[in-house]
């Protein structure tokens, strides 16, 4: 009852914070937060396949640009479209590409899965540099109009604005990674880890192995476009270096490995670690990612777990000094 009681605590204690942060650090640093959340969506996404089944994609953000092309296109062309059937297109969009490309990625792993999506994700990068008169080349696409979030008759909020804006992304990312932290609490979840740990018994107790991974390929897939979508909406901007570029792609694997791959809330650590990184080494070099190169070395000599493995590794030491 204890420990209900401290979880409900710090969920709401997490809520007031969310609410408070804005007006606590400015909008500098809610911005920044921003930002934060949308990796750490995008990584803990990504560690479904990764961390729960065991498959590491090399090219996992053809999802995550998809889903912000698929946002900034509909808005730059469809005038006066709202803002959640904009951010559902993004979304639609990388859904409907995870559904093209599952029957073939479900029937492979290890080497071919990683490879297999360094070469799609590489088109696409292509791709979007070469089509000019859809994507906007090295451009992108930009400057398109964010529709506020409104309720017909009843409210509406502007997305220009900062402040509402924070809260806006926040619902939708935290709910978000809410949704995939309740999907690895199912069954579901349970055969997930099961695949990962051993797909032939999993087939031999009766479970389909290739279309268990095509819906949490899928379902992987639609997050990224999430966090691609609410990205493509924070910066009013998308190009190919963001959205589809290898080091996109290689983003999330870090964030999992340094936060603790397995573990749930491992990517969201991983997330915030580099997002500190990231604005301290601003300060002083623009080597931002060999200093990412050089953390990720030294956790993967010294501490493979990750940052949750290695808590959890302190935490029982401590306990067995304490004699508890």
């Amino acid at each position: 009852m204890m420990n209900k009681t401290v979880k409900w605590i710090l969920w709401i204690a997490g809520f007031v914070f969310l609410i408070l942060y804005p007006k606590l650090f400015g909008i500098y640093y809610s911005n920044v937060f921003v930002t934060f959340a949308i990796f750490a969506l995008y990584a803990t996404s990504y560690n479904l396949l990764l961390g729960y089944t065991g498959l590491l994609s090399f090219g996992h953000a053809m999802f995550f640009g998809t889903g912000a092309y698929g946002t900034a296109l509909a808005l730059t062309h469809i005038s006066g479209f709202p803002l959640i059937p904009a951010l559902l297109a993004g979304v639609l969009a990388a859904i409907v590409l995870a559904l093209i490309l599952c029957p073939i990625m479900v029937r492979v792993g290890g080497t071919a899965f990683a490879m297999l999506h360094l070469a799609f994700g590489s088109l696409l990068y292509v791709l979007t540099l070469k089509l000019r008169h859809i994507t906007g080349g090295e451009d992108g696409i930009g400057g398109f109009d964010i529709p506020p979030f409104s309720i017909p008759g009843i409210v509406s909020f502007d997305m220009t604005d900062p402040l509402q804006f924070f809260y806006f992304a926040m619902a939708v990312l935290v709910g978000s990674i809410w949704v995939l932290w309740f999907f690895t609490k199912t069954p579901f979840g349970q055969i997930m880890i099961a695949v990962r740990d051993n797909a032939k018994r999993v087939d031999y107790l009766g479970f389909r192995v290739p279309q268990t991974k095509a819906v949490i390929y899928v379902f992987s897939g639609a997050f990224c476009g999430v966090a691609g979508s609410v990205y493509a909406l924070f910066q009013n901007l998308i190009t190919a270096e963001d959205g589809y570029h290898v080091m996109t792609s290689f983003a999330p694997i870090m964030m999992t490995m340094v936060g603790g791959i397995g573990s749930f809330f491992g990517p969201i650590f991983g997330s915030a670690i580099f997002g500190i990184l990231e604005e301290l080494t601003t300060r002083y070099t623009e080597r931002v990612e060999l200093v990412f190169g050089l953390v990720l070395v030294l956790v993967i000599m010294f501490a493979p777990m990750g940052f949750v493995g290695t808590v959890k590794i302190i935490k029982a030491k401590w306990f067995t000094r304490q004699g508890v």
